[in-house]
């Protein structure tokens, strides 16, 4: 006696299952801002935790970031060290790309998105550093092995549409490092909710002003500083023109030439956070 087979399902049908579980997936997390400020690439995150990083470095130039599950996204950031080590020291450093990156990932979820039962339910980025801005470089790379250079920033995971949207209506050309970071809050804050404490943030920035590692991990006082000054600039803006400039022409009566601080001293985490 024969049995009917009535576990068929057509490629296209598998492919949009996958897809979709990656996506559910992906969406249960927090989103992550990735863009350029005047002086390198601003990495952000809501994170809590202290031992779980989103945001990585990967080589001197190169900075990561991920959304979805951890074990998975933690296994493409080592493999893409061990990428850029044995490059880096086999043929040169310089050989170690942004790009080359992007594309050793892409071939891997594609890979694992196509052949497994069980697609990668991540979506990461890869950005690098140039010695100019128009040299920088972000890739968007999504569950399915799909790349997107993005131009200027980035948003991934979570309501990665919406945070998208209100990132652009702030975005701007060679703002400052505090503003880039205000504007990255102000894009991953629920309208009328309240923004994620310090101690609740990931934030790394790739400094090109920096020698060799670019890569810069901002936490403690540093971070405390950096945020109460785009606070101040933010209310700066709220005040009436005329207000502002009576208040700049006294500030700058009361010491001449002087210029607030950019970049306070404060702890400073230079590592990939291993």
């Amino acid at each position: 006696m024969s049995i009917p087979f009535g576990g068929y399902a057509s490629p296209e049908q598998i492919m949009r299952d996958r897809a979709e579980y990656a996506r559910k997936g992906i969406a249960r997390g927090r989103s992550v801002v990735v863009m350029q400020y005047a002086d390198g690439i601003l990495f952000v995150a809501p994170n809590p935790s202290k031992a779980l990083h989103k945001i990585s470095e990967i080589y001197d130039r190169i900075g990561f970031a991920a959304v979805g599950r951890y074990n998975e996204f933690e296994s493409l950031r080592l493999a893409g060290i061990r990428y850029a080590d044995i490059n880096g020291y086999t043929f040169n450093r310089n050989d170690v790309t942004g790009r080359g990156l992007a594309n050793l990932y892409a071939q891997h979820l594609g890979m694992i998105f196509t052949e497994s039962i069980k697609s990668f339910e991540v979506e990461i980025v890869v950005a690098e550093v140039g010695d100019a801005p128009e040299d920088d470089q972000i890739y968007r790379i999504t569950f399915d092995g799909s790349v997107f250079d993005e131009q200027g920033m980035a948003v991934i995971g979570g309501q990665a549409e919406a945070v998208g949207g209100r990132l652009k209506e702030r975005y701007s050309e060679g703002l400052p490092l505090p503003q880039a970071l205000d504007a990255a809050l102000a894009a991953l804050t629920e309208p009328g909710g309240e923004r994620p404490p310090a101690t609740q943030l990931e934030v790394a920035v790739l400094d090109r002003g920096r020698e060799h590692r670019k890569f810069l991990r901002l936490t403690g006082s540093r971070l405390d500083k950096l945020l109460e000054t785009a606070g101040e600039g933010r209310e700066s803006a709220r005040r009436p023109a005329a207000e502002q400039t009576s208040s700049e022409e006294a500030q700058a009566e009361q010491a001449p030439g002087a210029t607030p601080p950019i970049a306070p001293e404060g702890e400073i985490d230079t590592g990939s956070g291993e």
